[in-house]
């Protein structure tokens, strides 16, 4: 499995987010200009993390995007899925390959699983607040943040 740019941009965004959030809605072109993300493709992936209700959309004066939770609370892994879909290494560990003859009989469909849930594990396991403190702590700044975080 490779997380694909959108993943990376979306996580990039967020994190962003987490960051300068705490004093009111941030500006999209903001986000863009800091993390060197077109502010279009910007919006796409925020149209799908609202869906994902991972942020809010502030209309009019003052207005921007938030973090809809804490970022103690927004998983890494709950980012990806919202921009990416389900966290698997092969499309047969999650048992929608087509093409895949064996299904259920298949000796590599179990250690495929078990890849996709350990990735998954590592995920879910690291939230915003642990990404945001991790930039802190190296003292990058969100200038180099988009090179850490690759």
């Amino acid at each position: 499995m490779q997380i694909s740019t959108r993943g990376r941009y979306a996580l990039r965004a967020m994190i962003d987010l987490a960051m300068y959030g705490d004093s009111g809605p941030v500006l999209r072109r903001d986000i863009a200009a800091r993390q060197n993300i077109s502010a279009d493709y910007v919006a796409q992936l925020f149209r799908q993390l609202r869906t994902a209700k991972l942020v809010q959309g502030i209309k009019g004066p003052g207005g921007g995007y938030r973090l809809a939770r804490d970022a103690a609370t927004i998983r890494v892994g709950d980012v990806v899925r919202a921009v990416e879909g389900p966290i698997t290494v092969t499309v047969c560990a999650s048992g929608d390959d087509p093409d895949c003859g064996q299904g259920t009989e298949c000796v590599m469909r179990a250690i495929w699983q078990r890849a996709s849930q350990a990735v998954e594990k590592v995920l879910d396991e690291t939230t915003l607040a642990d990404l945001r403190d991790e930039v802190q702590l190296q003292g990058t700044g969100p200038s180099a943040q988009n090179e850490e975080i690759q």
